[in-house]
């Protein structure tokens, strides 16, 4: 997968945007090296090279389109689809598997996912809640539900969703990752550090990770900090450069107010999931709390 910085030149982004991309990312499975076995669990290592990436989507898109009622085969080949950041055809994929499997919450967790990732937010607040129960609820659902309330602007409900992932997994850091992201998009840039940096401790911490406490280290005008961090994974001159960037951000009059454009933003390009309409007419507001009891 792509760093969290390095996206800003593909896409022309702001940092500000990218801030909130990668709480999404954090949603995701870890990437670990090698291919993926079509029939591997959908917990198992995805490669992180971007040709096995497109080579096993290749594979997978054939046994798909063979079988696409093969959940499976049709969970690996969204995961890739995902990691490649095709998220429309990832949605598609997830979205025909829902409704062959709508009771189940495996299916409808890539499915919330997928809508995360392809910016249809609210759909997401309606499907996720769907994808665990207060019995056993899921410390990468709730993550999911996180990230989507901070794009649709509710940091404190999203800090709860982080906050209730970490009872159940504590100290995991994609969890912490996005938790400090919250904190730096409610302005609570110190507290937003000292998280990333508990992240940046864990063992399975990685590079997305280390990037996201150098975005936070910038933004506060920690620029020589935030650059040698960036090092560790990316060349001198692309960390420059992510480093330029945050000073042009924190040079605009109000930068705090472009984050909250690109949070109106994307928070309108919804509308309803069509095969869960019937069973479920609104999207919920589910408190943290509430799930976990």
């Amino acid at each position: 997968m792509l760093s969290v910085w390095s996206r800003r030149k593909a896409a022309g982004l702001w940092p500000s945007t990218i801030l909130l991309t990668a709480l999404l990312l954090g949603g995701c499975q870890g990437m670990g090296l090698g291919g993926i076995d079509p029939g591997v669990a959908q917990n198992g290592a995805l490669p992180t090279s971007q040709t096995e990436l497109e080579r096993d989507a290749e594979a997978l898109g054939d046994r798909y389109q063979s079988n696409p009622d093969n959940k499976r085969v049709a969970l690996n080949y969204a995961r890739v689809l995902r990691a490649l950041t095709r998220y429309a055809q990832a949605v598609a994929v997830t979205q025909r598997l829902a409704a062959k499997y709508p009771n189940d919450m495996e299916v409808l967790g890539a499915y919330g996912k997928a809508l995360a990732e392809d910016g249809r937010l609210r759909e997401a607040a309606t499907v996720l809640p769907e994808a665990h129960t207060p019995e056993q609820p899921s410390w990468s659902i709730l993550s999911a539900q996180g990230a989507v309330a901070d794009q649709l602007g509710d940091h404190d409900q999203a800090q709860a969703y982080y906050q209730a992932a970490l009872k159940i997994m504590p100290d995991q850091p994609d969890v912490l990752s996005n938790l400090g992201l919250s904190y730096a998009l409610s302005k609570q840039l110190p507290l937003a550090e000292s998280t990333l940096q508990k992240a940046v401790a864990q063992p399975g911490a990685d590079m997305r990770v280390r990037q996201n406490l150098a975005l936070v280290l910038a933004l506060e005008g920690k620029f020589d900090a935030a650059q040698t961090l960036a090092q560790q994974d990316l060349s001198p001159v692309d960390a420059a450069e992510n480093v330029a960037a945050i000073r042009q951000m924190i040079a605009q009059a109000d930068p705090w107010d472009q984050i909250r454009k690109i949070d109106t933003k994307v928070a309108s390009r919804q509308t309803k999931p069509r095969h869960l309409a019937k069973r479920m007419p609104q999207a919920e507001k589910v408190g943290a709390a509430d799930i976990l009891q």
